[in-house]
Order: C-alpha cells, then sequence, then structure tokens
C-alpha cells in the first residue's frame, strides 16, 4: 500500500514537471510571438511614415528667415550642418543649413537623405545673374542644373599663357576611367529639376510680385565670377540664367539617391546689366519657397 502511495506521488511529481516545461514553452512563444509582431508593427509604422520635405539654405539669411516659419520646431546637428525639424501645414518639413560651397552642399545632401529619408529636396538662396534679361529680385526656377566648375583646359607648354574660353565641359559621372582621357567625359551635364516640385513652383508664382519668376538653367561652381566676360561665356556655352556655388552639388546627390530635387534661386545682383547687391533678395526667396512648399504638400497622397 505504502509502496503504491509513493509511486502515484511520483508519476504526479513527474506530469507536474512536464506541465511547467510546456507552460514555460508556451509563454516563450508567445513572447516571441509577440516581439515580431512589435517589430512588424514597428516597421510598417515607419514605412507609413510622412517623409519630410527638406529646404537647403547656404548661410543663415538663407535658411533661418524659412525656420522661422516652421512650427513645433527642433534643431538638431550633424557636424556643421544644422536642420530645422517641424512642420508646415502639419507636414514634416526640415529646413537644412548646408554651408557655403559644393563640397559642404554634398555632404549636407547626404547626411539628409540618410538620416531624414525626404520626400523631396528644394535647394533655395541668391544667385547672381548670367542673363541680362533677369533683374534683381527675380526668380529662377532650376529646370535645369549645371556644374560650371568641373572643366578641363587645354594643352599649352610653359609660356605658352591660358585660354579659358578654350576650356571644355568635364562629366565626371561619364566614366569610371580618367576624365582627363575620356572623349565621352567631354559634355556638359544637366541635372533635371523634378516636374512635381517645377509644377508646384509654376502653380504658386502669381502670389510673388517682387519680380519675375522664370524658368532657366542654374550653374554653380566653388567660383565667384565677376569677369562680366565669363559670365556671358557661361551664359552662352552652358544656357545659365545664374550662378551659385551649391545646386548642382545637391542635385547630383539627390539623383545618386533617387530623391526628387529642385533648385530655385533669386537673383541678388547682375553684373551683366548693372543690377547692384540686395541682401533683401534672400528673405524675399524664402517668402516665395514657403507658398511652394505649401502648394506641393497639398499634391501629396493623405494618409
Amino acid at each position: 500500500m505504502e509502496a503504491a502511495f509513493f509511486k502515484a506521488k511520483k508519476q504526479g511529481l513527474k506530469l507536474l514537471k512536464n506541465y511547467v516545461s510546456l507552460a514555460f514553452i508556451a509563454v516563450l512563444l508567445v513572447s516571441v510571438i509577440a516581439g515580431c509582431s512589435s517589430s512588424a508593427q514597428s516597421e510598417a509604422e515607419q514605412e507609413n511614415a510622412q517623409r519630410p520635405i527638406i529646404v537647403q539654405g547656404p548661410m543663415p539669411i538663407e535658411a533661418e528667415k524659412f525656420a522661422d516659419k516652421l512650427e513645433n520646431v527642433k534643431k538638431e546637428k550633424s557636424g556643421t550642418f544644422e536642420f530645422y525639424i517641424g512642420t508646415v501645414d502639419n507636414y514634416p518639413v526640415i529646413v537644412a543649413k548646408t554651408g557655403k560651397g559644393m563640397e559642404n552642399t554634398a555632404a549636407a545632401t547626404a547626411v539628409a537623405i540618410e538620416r531624414y529619408n525626404p520626400i523631396a529636396i528644394i535647394n533655395q538662396g541668391t544667385s547672381g545673374g548670367h542673363d541680362p534679361n533677369l533683374h534683381v529680385f527675380d526668380i529662377v526656377l532650376g529646370k535645369r542644373t549645371v556644374n560650371i566648375g568641373s572643366l578641363k583646359t587645354g594643352n599649352r607648354a610653359e609660356n605658352e599663357g591660358i585660354a579659358p574660353t578654350e576650356w571644355k565641359p568635364m562629366d565626371l559621372m561619364a566614366s569610371e576611367g580618367s576624365a582627363g582621357e575620356d572623349p565621352n567625359a567631354e559634355n556638359i551635364r544637366y541635372y533635371e529639376g523634378d516636374k512635381d516640385l517645377l509644377a508646384a513652383a509654376n502653380a504658386v508664382k502669381d502670389k510673388y510680385t517682387k519680380g519675375k519668376v522664370v524658368e532657366g538653367t542654374i550653374g554653380s561652381a566653388d567660383v565667384w565670377n565677376n569677369e562680366v566676360d565669363r559670365i556671358k561665356w557661361f551664359h552662352k556655352k552652358y544656357g545659365t540664367s545664374v550662378e551659385e556655388m551649391e545646386g548642382a552639388a545637391g542635385a547630383q546627390i539627390a539623383k545618386a539617391y533617387d530623391v526628387p530635387f529642385l533648385g530655385i534661386r533669386i537673383l541678388s545682383n547682375n553684373k551683366t546689366n548693372g543690377g547692384e547687391y540686395n541682401p533683401d533678395t534672400a528673405a524675399a526667396n524664402q517668402e516665395y519657397v514657403y507658398e511652394v512648399v505649401r502648394k506641393y504638400i497639398s499634391t501629396l497622397p493623405s494618409e
């Protein structure tokens, strides 16, 4: 009788142990499933989140006026680049102060794309006129943007002088070989402005009253051209409407990541027709770009 009791007790303990093991496995499976579900949900939320519009400006005078218009603003910094993160009409917009020049702009654009996954980029600011038909306060929409600083000189020996008007364009994206030796590289590379951004910009151009708004070609380089004959040479050879020091770098990086891009530049001076520099143009351009951003937001699919 006593032996039977201990045998039954032993079997009961064994069943209890098995039950506890099964219960533990069940709890573990539920935790794993819940974790996977949570991870999938998090990824889905990220996928469905509104991708921001990035508005670039090189200098404080070209960026901070627009940043003042944002709501719910917070500021982030990466290297020397500053990002003002906020909203316009309840849609996420980031103003990026890139710093001057092609290298700064290329780096700031890559950082912004990797960090914020934007739906579009607008590079805006002041510029010098190349077209004598354009005047201070006129705005150029970058139907095309081009690097006018990527050039290949002719072959000249010592004491044979220099001939800048004979220099050829050099397309650094033409091949992975030497651009200097590849004849296919002796072409002008234009970056086309995004058609939807252009459409939004054209749709609100009547709201701008300080000058005219036209489509044109924006030239960029780490060079400040003050020689009128040189400016005329670029205008004729490249079809440039204005020049600045950032747009083509932003356009190149945006294209590499397949992000829609548009340059919008206001003339702050124009040496071809005597238009003197006016610093108030920077704020005027940002006022117009703000309307462009609002219009573009209105065309995006709602959630």
